[in-house]
């Protein structure tokens, strides 16, 4: 029997995790289900009750990255995890800082109008640092680090895409519809119909 990965389709850590185990063609059981209904046997597997949710047969791996990793150490064919330290660095800071101020600025009609404002400034700022050393992705390669941090660019972006669009971020805006238009992306994408337990 195949690992068993519970999704949730929206969920940009769970989109992080499918594009891995994509990417790795290894052989997973995907099940999509829906945050809002959790069924019983998703929450009988997984400690924190998120998504995405990798059960194996040496355990269960309850975090986005480390499904990735797990999947990449499978099986890496095009080199993820080839990528120089620095990678590590920039994955680190989106999922922390700039996930933080991405949340506040998604849900601003649960803060302070002035606090929202600097977390659009926060995310901004990464969003720049990150302008200043693409090319056509992080490295010299695509690696971990670009499909680590694509979903959560791409979440911020959609909160209000014209206005990201009117940004002066040419080649982060030209990374995230390179990343959308792809193949990759489409696949991970695709509407499943919702899983049922027997």
């Amino acid at each position: 029997m195949p690992p068993i990965l519970y999704s949730f389709r929206r969920c940009p850590y769970a989109i992080r995790a499918r594009l891995a185990v994509a990417v790795s063609g290894v052989q997973v059981e995907l099940r999509d289900i829906l945050l809002r209904e959790k069924p019983a046997a998703f929450l009988a597997v997984s400690p924190s009750g998120t998504v995405p949710c990798l059960v194996t047969r040496d355990g269960v791996i309850d975090e986005s990255l480390d499904v990735m990793i797990w999947a990449l150490n499978q099986h890496d064919p095009d080199g993820w995890l080839k990528m120089p330290k620095a990678g590590w660095g920039w994955i680190s800071r989106a999922d922390g800082p700039f996930k933080a101020a991405l949340d506040q600025v998604k849900y601003a009609s649960r803060f302070d109008a002035a606090k929202v404002a600097v977390a659009r400034a926060e995310a901004m700022a990464f969003l720049e640092e990150l302008e200043a050393v693409l090319d056509l992705w992080i490295f010299d390669q695509p690696s971990l680090a670009d499909f680590a941090l694509l979903p959560f660019v791409r979440q911020f972006a959609f909160i209000d895409k014209p206005w990201f669009d009117a940004q002066a971020l040419p080649k982060v805006q030209a990374w995230l519809a390179h990343f959308l238009a792809s193949d990759r992306f489409s696949e991970v994408m695709k509407k499943r119909p919702l899983w049922q337990p027997p």
